[in-house]
Parts: structure tokens; C-alpha cells; sequence
């Protein structure tokens, strides 16, 4: 029997592929990574819209595990645009000389087990094949972009694109009328650039979300050197928190305080960089209603204070679900927009969209003409990047047929039926402050392979046993939280797919630190869990 072409397959070379990579190189392993693009990034090679940028501070999103290379990197915003982290990404896979090891312009298409031979055979567009011992996914969860089902998308003869397929070359908006469908993260990011410099912008919301400031500013160079001598206590602070954010749950309960200290708390939150609004309030935001609807009523306010027209707030601000319920997209000067001449705001529950046109799109109410439509209307999330390669396990089964009812993971990181198979970022990982679950599951795969190595092993499966106890686990987690009673992709809810219009528990909701001390339980004990052979 042939041995493999090569030891591992990496699937995606974004965060997840490049330190998998990495780690896989220190254990010895003869590795390749396919990716699509043409260059490494994932999430900051796609994304490259106008005002995209992440909303974890800086210097708690990049990579931890080199202390050098922390050194040598200087982040010039405490939230960096997406031309900085793809920056950052390609400097990191010059440092390392990651690109000899991995493919561009290669889409896998599929990847097949084959039981004799213990090897995963993996199918590229075009037909080419390439065999490996075990394939490891790192493919995003936030990757999968999705188009609404409008008649006539083809037709228009301006020019349109998804958020995450945008141009490589500038786009202008000078003088020119555009359309941005979607108030999403990526939407409210989006929206906030092109109305400075759009002849007119038609915004089509259809869900509002409740966005907070992001309060974004420069490094200067007295904080550069602080962040520098301080990153030991920084990821020791992501390794603590809830969701591996710099902020996590104050530990009062809302309505343990009085009003007056709590409208005084959430003027602080509002009023600070990043995150802490969502995930640094009070502990019981996101689990009691009252708790949760005073908050929504503080939010809701501060929006009829920025937008000048009230019909036009009561249309930002959202009736069907309560504050951080649903992802909150961080902004700057997002509801000003509103306060623009330039800019409509469009309800298209009120009036949906029946159709585009050759010039424009019609809604049930009027015609409009655009030169540029941007459709920001999000991802297939969790699974979906998985659903569009054709995985098959063991006895020719698809990983599509196993998840049929819903995802069932051992960990977020394997799936029984699947062997030597491993996901780096699949359902019921850690989310949060994504590169630090990134980090982890890549070590904890890492600590896997090497153990494998250690024993003569070639062959590791998930058990039923144990990924029946982590489902059951992943359930507890998700019982009391208001965020399960909302639509959203958080819940697998996509009206733009096709079999995901019912809520499921999608993702792991439980803390990082459990989601760790879980991990960890397995691996001392010496993966019990895993059938090794």
C-alpha cells in the first residue's frame, strides 16, 4: 500500500491553518495546507469591506505563543483595521516561511476516509487528489458567506458584491447612489464608511440590531510600551474571562444595585472601549428578562438621543429581541449616519424586497436605481463552511447525513464517525475572542497528535460515550439564556438557507475556562474518551 503524500491536511490558511502549521512542523509532521485565496489571512484576506476591522482589543488578538514575535509586532490601533491584521497574518507567515507548505488557489471540494489504509483522501476543484493521515479542519466559523434569494440578482448591471467577496482593487462611492442590504456587524461597519463619501446611500434593514460605541483611537507610543511589558498579564486576563475578552461578567446582580448606580455603570460601559458593554455587565443580563429589558430601554434611549428623526430611531431600535441577545455590533458615529441627507433608511419587513432589477431593486412599495449594491447579509455560521465540502466518514457516511438533525460534536473538535479527523474552530468550541479559542483547540489537537505519537497509535475516533456526556453538557449550558429564544446565527437560524429556519443549540455557550477544564479532563485522562488504535 502507497504511504500518503503527506502526514497531515491542513483545510484553510487563516489563523486557525497557519498556527496548526506551525505546531504540527514542531511535532515532526510533513504537512500541507490547501487554501482558496491567494494569499493567507482567512477572515482578513475575505473581509476586506470598507471599515472592517475587529472589536477585541488589539494586543488580545494576536497570536500568544511566541513571545518574539509579540515583541516585534506593534499594533497602531486599539481596534486594527483589516489591512493591519491581514498585514500582521503575512508577517507572521514570512517569519515563520509558512508558504512553502501551503497551496493557494486550491478549493477542496472533498475529502473521503478510507478505513484500509487509515487515510483521508482529499479532492480539490479540478480533480486533483492528495492523501494523508489525518485532516484537520480550519475553515472558519464565520466563513460560508450567504446571498438572499431576490429574483433578478443576475440582471443588474451596476456593479454588486457580498461583504466577503469584496474587490481586491478600491471601490469609490463618489457621487454615487449604493445600496448596503444588511444591519449586521458587517453592515453596521460597512454602512458607517460609504455614507462619508456616497452620493446617496439606501441602507435595507430588516432586522435592527442594538449596536454599541466601539471607541476606537490610535496606540500612542507610552501605551505601545506598556502593552509590550504588559502581554504575560493580558492573555493571562483572555485565559480568565468568560468569552477570552478583556472583559467578563461583573459579578452584582442588575437589580442589586440601585437605579441610579446602574444608569451610572451603564454610562461607564457605554462610554469605554470594546466589548465590556456586552460581556462586562451585570451577570445577570443575559439570563433575567427585567434585568435584561432595563438595559435594552437604557440602549433604546441612547439612540433617540443620536438620531435626530424619531420615526427613524423607533426603526433602529430593535422590538424582537433585548440587548446582547444577539451578536452587538460595536460602531463608530453608526447612528449619526442616519442623521445625514445622503442617507435612507429602508424597512423591509414594512416593504421586502421583491426583486432587482437591471438599474436598481424594486420593494412592495417603490423602485430605486443604484450604480453599487452590497449585499451585507452574513454567513452560513458553524456548519455552513463544513456543508459545502463533501465530507465522508467511515462506511462512505457524509458528515452532512450525521449532522442531519443538528451538529454533534466530541468537544467542538471531533465527530465519531470521522476518524483522524479534527476541527479547529467546528460547533461547541469556546467562541468568544476568537484567536485565543483558535490557540487553544490547536494545542489541544497538537497534545492529541503527539500522544498518538508517543503510543504507536494511527487511528483516534471519537466515542459515542463521550460525545453523548458533551452534548448533554452543551444543552445545560444553553437552558435559562435569553439569547436561545431569539433567531439569529448564534441559534443556527438563516433565512437565506435553506433547512435552517428552526433554532438548534449551534454553539457552546458555557465559559471558556469550562470549555478548558473539560479539554483538559480528557487529555489527563490519557483520552479515554478517543478510541486509539
Amino acid at each position: 500500500m502507497p504511504a500518503p503524500d503527506f502526514d497531515a491536511i491542513i483545510i484553510g490558511a487563516g489563523m486557525s491553518g497557519l498556527y496548526q502549521l506551525i505546531r504540527l512542523r514542531q511535532l515532526g509532521l510533513k504537512a500541507r495546507v490547501f487554501e482558496t485565496g491567494s494569499g493567507v489571512g482567512g477572515t482578513w484576506y475575505w473581509n476586506r469591506y470598507p471599515g472592517a476591522r475587529f472589536d477585541s482589543e488589539s494586543y488580545s488578538y494576536g497570536f500568544s505563543f511566541d513571545k518574539e514575535l509579540l515583541q516585534e509586532w506593534s499594533w497602531s490601533e486599539h481596534f486594527a483595521p483589516q489591512p493591519e491584521t491581514e498585514r500582521y497574518l503575512n508577517f507572521v507567515a514570512d517569519k515563520y516561511d509558512l508558504r512553502r507548505d501551503i497551496q493557494f488557489h486550491s478549493r477542496v471540494t472533498a475529502a473521503a476516509w478510507d478505513e484500509a489504509s487509515l487515510t483521508w483522501t482529499v479532492t480539490l476543484e479540478g480533480g486533483a487528489q492528495h492523501s494523508a493521515r489525518f485532516l484537520i479542519t480550519a475553515i472558519g466559523a464565520l466563513s460560508a458567506p450567504t446571498l438572499p434569494n431576490y429574483p433578478g440578482m443576475e440582471s443588474f448591471q451596476g456593479r454588486a458584491f457580498h461583504t466577503a467577496h469584496w474587490p481586491k482593487e478600491p471601490i469609490s462611492f463618489e457621487g454615487k447612489r449604493v445600496a448596503v442590504i444588511g444591519t449586521g456587524a458587517t453592515g453596521v461597519q460597512t454602512i458607517q464608511e460609504v455614507a462619508k463619501t456616497a452620493g446617496h446611500l439606501t441602507v435595507f434593514q430588516r432586522t435592527p440590531n442594538w449596536c454599541a460605541p466601539l471607541h476606537n483611537r490610535k496606540i500612542t507610543p507610552e501605551e505601545q510600551a506598556e502593552i509590550k511589558a504588559s502581554y504575560d498579564e493580558i492573555f493571562r486576563r483572555c485565559d480568565e474571562t468568560f468569552s477570552c475578552f478583556l472583559h467578563t461578567p461583573d459579578p452584582r446582580a442588575t437589580f442589586e444595585v440601585s437605579q441610579a448606580e446602574r444608569e451610572a455603570f451603564w454610562e461607564k460601559l457605554y462610554n469605554s472601549p470594546g466589548f465590556g458593554i456586552w460581556v462586562g455587565n451585570f451577570r445577570d443580563m443575559l439570563t433575567d428578562r427585567a434585568a435584561n429589558a432595563e438595559m435594552s430601554a437604557f440602549v433604546a434611549n441612547k439612540i433617540r438621543q443620536r438620531v435626530k428623526d424619531p420615526k427613524v430611531a423607533e426603526m433602529l431600535i430593535p422590538k424582537n429581541h433585548g440587548f446582547g441577545t444577539r451578536r452587538v455590533p460595536l460602531e463608530t458615529r453608526y447612528y449619526e449616519v442616519y442623521n445625514q441627507p445622503n442617507v435612507e433608511l429602508v424597512d423591509t419587513r414594512a416593504t421586502p424586497i421583491t426583486e432587482v432589477t437591471p438599474t436598481g431593486l424594486k420593494t412592495t412599495e417603490r423602485e430605486f436605481a443604484f450604480d453599487i449594491i452590497i449585499y451585507a447579509t452574513g454567513f452560513d455560521a458553524l456548519t455552513g463552511a463544513f456543508d459545502r465540502i463533501d465530507f465522508r466518514g467511515t462506511e462512505g457516511r457524509t458528515l452532512k447525513e450525521a449532522w442531519a438533525g443538528g451538529a454533534r460534536s466530541f468537544v467542538g473538535m471531533m465527530v465519531p464517525g470521522f476518524p483522524n479527523m479534527f476541527m479547529l474552530l467546528g460547533p461547541h468550541t469556546a467562541l468568544g475572542n476568537i484567536p485565543r479559542s483558535i490557540e487553544y483547540n490547536v494545542d489541544w489537537v497538537s497534545r492529541l497528535l503527539g500522544h498518538m505519537q508517543a503510543a504507536a497509535k494511527q487511528r483516534a475516533e471519537a466515542g459515542e460515550e463521550g460525545t453523548t456526556a458533551w452534548m448533554a453538557h452543551v444543552m445545560d449550558c444553553a437552558v435559562g439564556l435569553l439569547s436561545m429564544e431569539v433567531d439569529s446565527w448564534m441559534t443556527g437560524v438563516n433565512r437565506n438557507v435553506a433547512g435552517k429556519q428552526q433554532r438548534v443549540i449551534a454553539r457552546y455557550t458555557g465559559s471558556a475556562p469550562a470549555y478548558r477544564e473539560w479539554c483538559e479532563g480528557i487529555a489527563k485522562e490519557g483520552y479515554r474518551e478517543v478510541a486509539l488504535a
